[in-house]
């Protein structure tokens, strides 16, 4: 789980205007934040399974979000994923 002030940053890096919080390219941003937070979590608690279903279900989220991006605006998609470090999905 992310503290308000790891999200706030994650925010004010992403968005797009000034009171931006709900864009595409910041909502992949939280989920990113938490999918590796999570994956940290899981190296040491092998059989937490409740929260790896959690997991899958904001991996598959972040999958659709960046699926959207890139059918609606291409750029925004590609400087998306340079930005967050990820590798364009098919």
């Amino acid at each position: 789980m992310l503290t308000v002030a790891e999200k706030q940053a994650i925010v004010t890096e992403h968005q797009r205007a000034d009171k931006d919080t709900g864009s595409v390219e910041v909502q992949v941003a939280l989920l990113t934040a938490d999918i590796i937070k999570l994956t940290e979590h899981f190296k040491t608690h092998k059989h937490d399974f409740h929260s790896r279903m959690g997991l899958t279900r904001k991996v598959n989220l972040r999958r659709k979000l960046l699926k959207y991006l890139k059918s609606s605006d291409l750029e925004r998609y590609r400087a998306a994923l340079k930005s967050l470090k990820l590798r364009d999905i098919h």
